[in-house]
């Protein structure tokens, strides 16, 4: 029987994943973390593990995730983050939720907004950290 891993366990399993991938684009070493029957429910990215990769492969060199924090509890994991470089006008804020089986990330869904300038920002707060994007 396969050990249990912990909400903390998980968390840093998925904040280690997201950088090896994201900002690292260590294919090899990604695969390791990512499931092979790997379930995509995002609308923008193709089916599986192959789909995810494929993303990133086909996205600028610039693309950096940053994370600002992270929650978990049992198998499910929510990151809140930010997307950069990625060619778009605005950075996208992402909230993320990814579901750990057998210490891998099996299953992903997400909600995803363009980041607000200081103009936009009707709360005249930012979404991400402590500044508006420059």
């Amino acid at each position: 029987m396969t050990a249990m891993t912990t909400p903390q366990e998980n968390k840093a399993l998925v904040l280690a994943a997201f950088d090896i991938l994201f900002n690292r684009r260590d294919y090899a070493a990604a695969e390791a973390f990512w499931s092979d029957v790997y379930i995509q429910h995002s609308a923008h990215i193709g089916p599986g593990r192959a789909g995810l990769f494929d993303l990133i492969r086909a996205s600028p060199a610039t693309l950096v995730y940053e994370n600002q924090f992270a929650l978990a509890e049992g198998d499910l994991v929510i990151t809140y983050g930010r997307f950069s470089g990625t060619g778009r006008p605005a950075a996208w804020i992402a909230a993320d939720v990814v579901r750990i089986e057998a210490g891998k990330l099996a299953e992903h869904w997400d909600v995803l907004q363009d980041e607000a300038t200081r103009a936009d920002s009707v709360s005249g707060l930012p979404m991400f950290g402590d500044r508006f994007p420059g």
